[in-house]
């Protein structure tokens, strides 16, 4: 079959690799339908991972199902279905918690799995014509049959619900302020998420400006940090107050003012976003942090980066008094209520969305996604 392979920092191929297989009694061959590139396979495109040549990307996958093992008790041949990137048991002590994206049972040394991704366990990604999900019965989340609502069912495999942990994370509640850094895709989703959830206001921090209109699309306030520093920004729009929450939805790639957005030529702040969010959250509020940061980074801009150990005024979020909550998110959490959301026509996360493309054309597609040009700022690739 056909496959998005890494071959090199900022070079991917696609190529034949091996059909997947059932290789236990609760495994399923899924056809892909849609496959979205995300933000996190950036990191590997870039070389900023330990990935190796090989590796097959692609984590946020959906499909219907073409063959099942015989313990497959749930799902059935036919079932149009999107998986969570966490792979996961569903019986370990972490997933019975609620806690699937640290499973302790499919990545052997490690709490948590993940389909095409460096070091997340063996399970091949899919941007791919066919993907073996394991554990079926618990992996994947039954959809309705048909097209419809395509794009939108692509996005629950990871943005949508990991933009929603975000708001979770910081606890936003009704009639709340809310401060989003970032407005790539899962920035945009937890801007969203927060709407949803009832936030007065969201301001939606970024310096890419198709971001910044789609973030506007949906009733955030935009602030391009190239042009003032972004706490000051929306501290003069509230009469000198911060917001009552505040997101991370950047991660340890983070950019000073002025930076290219372009991967690979961006000049990096690794701790900037977490100490602006500690500046603009007011005293007794939260902190979500969904985005990425890591506890090894080959082309950190500092031996401490390159170790995951970023320097944050921390004695500036103990006299405020702010909580935070960390970690990637447990898809499975949240993605049959966001599922609903989208079927009962109260949630289009498909916004996001600028690209549908070809899988055979995934290559000049990440390129334009890591450049961040032609307005891309979500791509779903079709086998």
């Amino acid at each position: 079959m056909k496959a998005v392979v890494y071959k090199k920092p900022f070079e991917v191929a696609v190529e034949d690799v091996p059909d997947p297989k059932i290789l236990h009694p609760n495994d399923a061959i899924v056809r892909i339908t849609s496959s979205c590139i995300c933000g996190s396979d950036l990191h590997m495109y870039e070389g900023r991972t330990a990935a190796e040549s090989g590796i097959v990307f692609g984590h946020e996958n959906m499909g219907v199902i073409e063959e099942v093992g015989s313990a497959v008790k749930r799902r059935k041949v036919g079932d149009r279905v999107v998986m969570p990137f966490n792979v996961a048991c569903g019986f370990c002590k972490n997933c019975l918690g609620g806690f699937t994206g640290f499973c302790i049972t499919v990545n052997p040394g490690f709490a948590g799995g993940a389909y095409g991704y460096v070091s997340m366990g063996p399970w091949v990604g899919g941007q791919a014509e066919y993907m073996q999900v394991p554990f079926v019965d618990f992996n994947a989340l039954h959809l309705p049959d048909g097209t419809e609502n395509e794009a939108d069912f692509a996005l629950l495999a990871d943005i949508f619900p990991t933009g929603y942990h975000g708001s979770e994370l910081a606890g936003v509640k009704p009639g709340e302020s809310v401060s989003v850094f970032g407005a790539g895709p899962v920035g945009l989703m937890a801007a969203y998420s927060s709407v949803i959830r009832g936030a007065a206001e969201v301001y939606s921090v970024d310096h890419v400006k198709e971001r910044l209109d789609k973030a506007a699309s949906i009733g955030a306030i935009p602030i391009n940090y190239d042009e003032g520093d972004p706490v000051e920004q929306i501290k003069s729009m509230r009469n000198g107050k911060g917001t009552d929450k505040g997101i991370d939805a950047v991660g340890y790639q983070a950019t000073s003012a002025g930076s290219s957005a372009a991967g690979g030529e961006q000049d990096e702040v690794p701790n900037i976003v977490l100490n602006q969010l500690i500046e603009v959250v007011e005293p007794t509020g939260s902190l979500g942090i969904p985005g990425l940061y890591v506890p090894s980074d080959p082309g950190g801009v500092n031996e401490g980066a390159k170790k995951g150990a970023l320097s944050i005024n921390f004695g500036k979020l103990f006299e405020k008094g702010l909580k935070l909550g960390t970690g990637q998110c447990n898809v499975k959490q949240y993605n049959a209520q966001l599922r609903d959301l989208i079927i009962a026509g109260k949630a289009e996360p498909s916004f996001v969305v600028s690209h549908d493309v070809p899988l055979k054309d995934a290559a000049e597609a990440y390129k334009k996604f890591d450049r961040r040009e032609d307005g891309y700022t979500k791509v779903i690739l079709h086998p």
